[in-house]
């Protein structure tokens, strides 16, 4: 379906009730729907926003266009859970509805200040020749979810020397002084990163530029958000246009993020090591972080990328956000770990042991759509050895230990159908290793894998026949031993 402007920066209320019921009923009848992770009831979802603990739970918002698969006239849409595994929806919060942000709520932040969640969020406008004209604005939600948007934007313009992809506002406490980070694009079409300062929320003033080793690094840097772990400051960034080295940089868009000393708030200086992905899988972009009442850093992305189709769009929804991650820092390197929270959906535990030489053994009684897994592989000296996820008579998603190459694969070419199958089916990281940890959460259309408790992730969007829902365990050419627990999980 090719969408017409109109269509595409139409508001809610000029929807007539058959083409809600229309929607909802495509969405719901898709068979790729998930069962414990965030997703639209229609539409696209896109960066998560607004991730705050704020009145005795947690507030996440998402970018939301809920007319179709498409990146349409955005809103954001209010999602809240005591625990980070139930979370209730709340429908759009914020409307494009003032002149600051007439084409669209974008994406931002929240901070809990004097009993309120303070929202900050890019206003999208266009001109009559269709020139983009972008607002950072400002909005509060007191205890009954009830927003008010300020009269005016906090931030009217990009300053001098940047051009109209100006967006994202991140915003933390420092001491008695609040800062903003907002992704940028330099005049010379580089990406950046500005860093504002204020006494209270409503009046900033430009520090800098966040000053990097990375001066040409893609065109746009999206979702910036700073923080601090382990004495040292983390900044976490989506950079646009990286050229793919090797097996880095392969996604049509890339998220990651650079540890280093902690940021100099007066200067802008960032001392910092080198630029890693967050996640070596497929599908994941633009996340964000926030602190826990007993200072966890939790992080929750996107589990999709900018301008790619996916199957789900013939049922007119699209996406969804990753499980909640937290985050610490060893060696310089962040370790994502899924939430604690997430064990008490575990049910039915099923544990085996085995020792396999150049075989494959398919766990029958251990099918399913949706579940826990975790296994240790040991002992791979030669060949290929790992698990098979969603496996049916010709499909399956592997992820295994190719000592010959020296890598660790997730390979998606024959998991359902197909999607950006022009960026490559298969994600590889450097593995020197004979023995791995996975710990991998299947859900209907998606896969997420742990490695050595946190160290690397790889997440992907797969697109299974109902029928494929098989675990498979296989030696290649080799010799392995495998422990292996399974839980059900129940939502």
């Amino acid at each position: 379906m090719t969408w017409t402007r109109e269509q595409l920066y139409r508001q809610i209320d000029d929807v007539s009730k058959e083409e809600w019921e229309h929607l909802e009923k495509s969405a719901a009848n898709c068979p790729w729907r998930q069962t414990y992770h965030i997703q639209p009831e229609t539409g696209l979802l896109n960066d998560p926003n607004g991730f705050c603990y704020y009145n005795g739970e947690y507030h996440l918002f998402y970018q939301w266009f809920p007319l179709g698969p498409v990146h349409g006239l955005k809103h954001w849409c209010h999602t809240s859970s005591k625990d980070l595994v139930h979370w209730k929806n709340h429908g759009p919060a914020l409307f494009p509805d003032t002149p600051y942000d007439s084409h669209g709520v974008y994406s931002g932040s929240g901070i809990v200040h004097e009993n309120m969640l303070h929202l900050f969020y890019t206003g999208n406008t266009r001109d009559n020749n269709w020139n983009r004209n972008p607002y950072q604005c400002h909005a509060v939600m007191d205890k009954e979810a009830h927003i008010k948007k300020d009269k005016q934007p906090i931030i009217s313009a990009p300053p001098n020397g940047y051009t109209e992809h100006f967006r994202d506002p991140k915003v933390w406490r420092s001491g008695d002084a609040f800062y903003m980070v907002v992704g940028a694009q330099r005049e010379n079409k580089t990406g950046t990163a500005l860093l504002y300062t204020s006494n209270n929320l409503i009046d900033w003033k430009l520090v800098d530029e966040i000053k990097t080793n990375y001066a040409n690094f893609g065109f746009m840097w999206e979702c910036p958000d700073y923080f601090e772990l382990q004495n040292q400051g983390v900044l976490v960034f989506s950079p646009q246009g990286i050229e793919p080295e090797g097996e880095r940089f392969r996604n049509f868009y890339q998220a990651g993020y650079l540890t280093g000393e902690r940021l100099d708030v007066a200067t802008g200086r960032f001392e910092h090591r080198t630029f890693r992905e967050l996640d070596a899988g497929f599908d994941f972009y633009a996340p964000q972080t926030t602190e826990t009442p007993d200072g966890r850093r939790i992080m929750v992305g996107w589990m999709g990328l900018p301008e790619i189709s996916y199957p789900t769009d013939r049922n007119l929804w699209a996406h969804c956000l990753t499980l909640p991650r937290e985050l610490t820092v060893k060696n310089n390197k962040v370790i994502q770990k899924p939430a604690a929270e997430l064990r008490q959906l575990r049910a039915n535990k099923k544990t085996d042991s085995f020792l396999l030489d150049n075989y494959t053994l398919t766990k029958t009684d251990w099918s399913g759509e949706c579940y826990e897994f975790i296994c240790e592989i040991e002992g791979v000296e030669q060949g290929k050895a790992g698990v098979a996820v969603r496996a049916g008579q010709n499909e399956e998603t592997r992820i295994f230990l190719d000592t010959e190459n020296q890598r660790l694969t997730l390979d998606r070419t024959h998991s359902g159908e197909p999607v950006a199958e022009d960026f490559g089916t298969t994600r590889s990281i450097p593995y020197l290793q004979t023995n791995v940890t996975l710990q991998i959460f299947v859900d209907s259309s998606s896969v997420e894998i742990f490695v050595n408790d946190g160290g690397d992730v790889f997440t992907a969007r797969i697109f299974p026949s109902k029928e494929s829902q098989g675990i498979r365990f296989f030696a290649e050419n080799s010799e392995a031993s495998f422990i292996a627990e399974k839980w059900e999980l129940k939502y």
